[in-house]
């Protein structure tokens, strides 16, 4: 399951508490790999601390909350002699109100949520993708409600636009970095049961995580940026 010689590949997975990091963690242990896996620091028992204590030695559990640039750092510190064969960000919200127009939110609640979803994803990337070799992989947690191409029934607006801000923002990432031979990915995982997608998603975690960590490990083969649902396929941006 590894390029690597020796060693078990370990993915760096930022936002894993529960839900779909969770389900994440799980599988790639699965698959072979270790995890280090962030929680915020307000979260002392989370799903994630109880697969560790399932898993003793396979998982690391750090401190995170990416919307504050001293944890970053701090983060940053703590791993400076790390190296991941992967790493991906999955943190990301809603707003309050899905149904809000971009007419009706608040612009507290805009902020909130360009900053968790767009800017505060970004900041982690370019904190540290130092700590992923060229052989490795960045990946980030968008949506298909990302695409404005696909955008055509309206609804979460402000969630939508976040993840298009992202899209875009990782986009300019992987341009300064065009002659890398690094592989990088934006993953819409469906509509999936969670506590943030709801109740009534088509898909639940077992339809979708087993799928999408296929889809990560296959993509290490190539090279550049894509946009790749939780089946492989292209995303139009």
């Amino acid at each position: 399951m590894t390029r690597t010689e020796g060693r078990t590949p370990t993915i760096l997975l930022i936002g894993a508490s529960r839900g779909l990091g969770h389900a994440m963690a799980a599988e790639f242990l699965k698959k072979g790999w270790d995890v280090v896996g962030t929680v915020r620091r307000h979260a002392p028992s989370t799903p994630l601390h109880h697969l560790a204590q399932a898993n003793p030695g396979r998982i690391e559990i750090e401190l995170l909350d990416i919307t504050q640039p001293e944890e970053l750092d701090a983060l940053a510190d703590r791993l400076s002699d790390r190296v991941f064969d992967m790493l991906f960000v999955n943190a990301g919200t809603t707003n309050p109100d899905p149904t809000q127009t971009i007419g009706e939110v608040s612009t507290r609640d805009f902020v909130d949520l360009m900053i968790t979803n767009a800017l505060s994803p970004m900041r982690v990337v370019e904190r540290l993708a130092a700590h992923v070799p060229l052989s490795g992989l960045i990946g980030v947690m968008s949506s298909g409600q990302g695409s404005i191409a696909n955008n055509e029934t309206g609804q979460r607006e402000i969630y939508r636009g976040t993840k298009a801000a992202l899209n875009q923002f990782m986009r300019g990432f992987a341009a300064r970095e065009a002659d890398s031979p690094r592989a990088m990915v934006l993953m819409a995982p469906g509509w999936v049961r969670t506590d943030l997608g709801g109740p009534d998603g088509r898909l639940s975690i077992e339809e979708s995580i087993p799928n999408l960590v296929n889809v990560l490990l296959a993509k290490r083969d190539r090279p550049g940026l894509e946009y790749l649902d939780y089946l492989g396929r292209t995303v139009p941006w």
